[in-house]
């Protein structure tokens, strides 16, 4: 059974042209930085039906909307604390 923890961005045209693009970057050093490519899944997929809510992140089932630059580290770091202090 894969236990990674599942990434999801939202590449629907509304998230991706308000932000996901630049996100998908910033998402992908986080995980490389941080040694987590062994722990997460991050993969790309298409509207999740919230577009006024967008930019669109879903991390382990839970859906984060209003996603940007500036609270995507934030958003990050709480949810995968977990993975950073186990198999080190």
């Amino acid at each position: 059974m894969n236990h990674r923890r599942e990434i999801i961005i939202c590449l629907g045209s509304s998230c991706f042209s308000r932000g996901n693009k630049s996100l998908l970057k910033i998402i992908q050093r986080f995980i490389n930085h941080n040694g987590l490519t062994d722990k997460v899944y991050f993969r790309g997929d298409h509207c999740f039906g919230e577009c006024n809510e967008g930019p669109n992140i879903k991390i382990g089932g839970k859906v984060y909307n209003h996603v940007s630059e500036d609270n995507i580290q934030k958003i990050l770091k709480e949810s995968l604390q977990d993975l950073f202090k186990t198999g080190g």
